[in-house]
Parts: C-alpha cells; sequence; structure tokens
C-alpha cells in the first residue's frame, strides 16, 4: 500500500501492535467482516469509475471492519476522535480537523482491513470516494458486512 498525505494530517497516538490486545467482539468482528467492501455508512452515488460514501459516527458508534482494496481517498468533513484498529494489531487514537484528506493506492493483491470507532464528544462525519480504476476489482459492496 502506498499512503500519500498532502495537506494537513490527523494525529496520531499508538496503542497498541497486537491483535491480541484488543477485546475479544472487535476480534471476531474482523474475523466475520474480512471481505467487507462496504467502506462507508450511506453508498451516496456510484458509477463504473467512483464510489462516493458518507460515514457518520455518533460519539459512542463504531463502524464494522472493512477491507479496502481500490484506491480512496477520504476527507473529514468534521473534528473529533476516533479509535481505529487495523489488521496487523495497530489500535490507535486519530484526531481530525475539519479538511483533513488522506490518498492511498493500493497494488494487486494488496488491501487493508481496519474499523472505526468515534472516541469523542461530537459527531465525526467523512467523505470518501473510492476510485474503481484501480489495481484490484471492487468487493462487493455487501460482502462479509454485518
Amino acid at each position: 500500500m502506498t499512503e500519500y498525505t498532502p495537506g494537513h494530517q490527523p494525529r496520531r497516538e499508538l496503542l497498541s501492535t497486537k491483535e491480541d490486545d484488543w477485546p475479544a467482539d472487535i476480534r471476531r468482528d474482523f474475523a466475520v467482516n474480512v471481505n467487507n467492501g462496504r467502506v462507508g455508512g450511506e453508498l451516496l452515488f456510484e458509477n463504473e469509475r467512483i464510489r462516493v460514501w458518507s460515514i457518520r459516527l455518533q460519539p459512542g458508534e463504531r463502524y464494522v471492519a472493512h477491507r479496502h482494496v481500490l484506491d480512496y481517498f477520504w476527507t473529514a468533513i468534521s473534528a473529533g476522535t476516533s479509535l481505529q484498529h487495523s489488521v496487523g494489531g495497530k489500535a490507535e487514537l486519530v484526531h481530525y480537523e475539519v479538511g483533513d484528506t488522506m490518498f492511498f493506492s493500493y497494488g494487486e493483491g494488496d488491501s487493508m482491513i481496519h474499523d472505526l470507532g468515534n472516541v469523542g464528544d461530537t459527531e465525526l462525519a467523512f467523505t470518501t470516494v473510492e476510485l474503481k480504476e484501480s489495481a484490484n476489482a471492487p468487493l462487493p459492496i455487501n460482502s462479509g458486512g454485518e
């Protein structure tokens, strides 16, 4: 995976590097959703080239584990703090400011699986755009999601 980080980046605090440190329900969620291609809460638009997603999490809400296989970018619509787990064991707090934007690119066969939980006291909102003309075929958006 290549990570491009133009502009302002969110501040990250590493909490863990071992999946064994995660709560059992989080580990179960990752096992169930290993091929979940629904990378956002609401699919706003889709055509042959892109998928545009909205993700809105109230304080205490969590978006299930999902797999990114397509090149994509996200932009923070609101400021706040998330707890994110990623396959490989990383758990980190991520502090966002309005306008934070990151772009990710995946080579053939590469992917990233993670979740997203709002541990702040305000709504977290993002727009995510997946580029379907990537090295990997899109996953079905209903694949494996709970």
